[in-house]
């Protein structure tokens, strides 16, 4: 071979091995990359050319597919009574994405996680569709309709735990909105759209508030208060009288006062009974001023607050804060910059009901595979010990006292034992704007598993017409007798 052709020859070879290394590299290296490139339509076609799996709930699908015209993507997304689970769900959109339980399990549900290979790789074998593998919920779906009913038309959240294993029953967000509404990529899925966004609907219907809204959570931590001073030494047991005079003089503050909402019934000086019976400010201003604010904190914190919970979908973060004296006084009856989600009042409840143990809230128990194998098994796990079990049976006594005989009564339940703690959060400038209304309880039987139960409703036409007992007791009272069995 003469010069020249060794000269094309090497320069032939040296754009083959360059090819080589390109393909190589596009495929290996970019391969990510290009394939979640938002203009990768190839991609986004096979992701709807098969039937997405569903979520179940008491082992019925919530969720389906159905097959769509005029468009390169073969299938869409379905809900069943999908206001009522969309707290729970998300969506999953051809034309906006996916979010919560649609988008953490998008692999599962598509089939395309890589714990699906071997089934991925018998179906194709055998010549089946590809299909998706389920998610299966710790969801009861009498506790959520309950819940979804029962709250109506106010604005608000509730959510619903098995205290001994973290379980989450319901999870529920009003107002909700329809995510079959805008699974497609017509024009009326985008009209739906752009009617749920924040800026033309003041509601926020798309605010899941179970999970990400946080509120003043006004008297309903008093429980954490109590708490705290039982497992700080301040007071020996929940009969033990304290000294706290009426009203409240916050600390540092040249004679600023806090008065009770309920006057002529023993809250002066009273005990941590009496004190969660009538709601009294003075007994949990004093004990949140007298512990300080590091080991109100600290408190807090054996609860949950200041920290993620992902359930596996991630909450807002409920806080409370380093503040000054008057500050953290204020804070032990939920108010100043104490805020929490309704998911976190839950976990407060359900530890108490616990006997003290607090147990990691989680709402999916398994993901299976197209062919029914378990891929994933959530096993209940044990998140702390806020107080002992001794602490823990003595509120047990006092929150029942409070629905027997208290502002909790709306939530009595015959021939079960309840018990619950009522709230009204103030906020806005000079509590000018219409408050909040809590109610946080449980509820146990000989037979069958407690149920823990948070309800916030959103304001009202006045003070008067908002309190924990009248608005949100009714909608948890709902709620745990649709858990409990008989």
């Amino acid at each position: 071979m003469n010069k020249p052709m060794r000269r094309v020859a090497v320069f032939c070879g040296l754009l083959i091995l360059a090819l080589l290394l390109r393909v190589n590299y596009v495929q290996f290296i970019q391969s990510d990359e290009l394939q979640n490139d938002q203009h990768n339509r190839r991609v986004a076609i096979e992701r709807y050319a098969h039937p997405r799996g569903d979520i179940i709930v008491d082992g019925n699908a919530i969720t389906g597919s159905t097959e769509t015209s005029g468009t390169d993507f073969e299938w869409k997304r379905t809900y069943t009574d999908g206001e009522m689970w969309s707290p729970v769900t998300g969506y999953a959109s051809q034309g906006f994405g996916t979010t919560q339980l649609e988008s953490l399990y998008d692999g599962i549900l598509t089939g395309d996680d890589d714990r699906l290979f071997f089934s991925r790789t018998i179906d194709m074998l055998t010549g089946k569709d590809k299909k998706g593998g389920n998610v299966i919920t710790t969801l009861n779906e009498d506790a959520q309709r309950a819940a979804f009913e029962t709250l109506g038309d106010r604005n608000g959240a509730v959510a619903a735990i098995n205290p001994e294993t973290g379980a989450i029953l319901a999870l529920v967000s009003k107002p909700s909105y329809d995510p079959s509404s805008f699974a497609g990529l017509g024009s009326d899925d985008g009209e739906a759209w752009s009617a749920l966004q924040k800026d033309d609907n003041e509601n926020d219907p798309m605010l899941n508030r179970a999970l990400r809204e946080t509120y003043p959570p006004g008297s309903t931590f008093k429980l954490v208060t109590a708490a705290a001073a039982l497992e700080n030494g301040l007071l020996d047991d929940v009969e033990q009288e304290t000294d706290y005079d009426v009203p409240f003089e916050l600390p540092d503050t040249d004679g600023r006062t806090v008065g009770n909402s309920i006057d002529n019934v023993g809250c002066e000086d009273a005990n941590i009974i009496v004190g969660l019976q009538w709601s009294c400010n003075n007994v949990f201003l004093g004990i949140s001023a007298d512990l300080g604010n590091e080991t109100m904190i600290e408190a807090a914190e054996s609860f949950g607050f200041n920290e993620f919970h992902d359930i596996p979908v991630r909450s807002a973060v409920s806080s409370y804060p380093e503040d000054n004296r008057p500050q953290n006084s204020q804070a032990g009856i939920g108010q100043a910059s104490n805020r929490a989600t309704p998911l976190q009042m839950a976990m407060v409840v359900s530890a108490i009901a616990n006997d003290g143990k607090l147990m990691e809230p989680y709402m999916v128990d398994q993901l299976v595979a197209p062919n029914l194998n378990v891929v994933e098994q959530h096993q209940p796990t044990e998140l702390s010990r806020p107080l002992s079990p001794e602490n823990a049976q003595a509120l047990q006594e006092a929150m029942e006292v409070t629905v027997e005989d208290g502002t909790g009564k709306p939530a009595e339940i015959p021939g079960v034992r309840v018990g619950g703690k009522t709230g009204t959060a103030q906020q806005g400038v000079d509590n000018k704007e219409s408050p909040y209304a809590w109610f946080v309880s449980y509820a146990k039987t000989d037979d069958g598993s407690p149920v823990a139960v948070a309800v916030v409703v959103e304001g009202g036409s006045g003070e008067g017409e908002v309190s924990g007992g009248r608005l949100a007791a009714p909608v948890a009272k709902a709620v745990m007798e649709a858990v409990l069995p008989n």
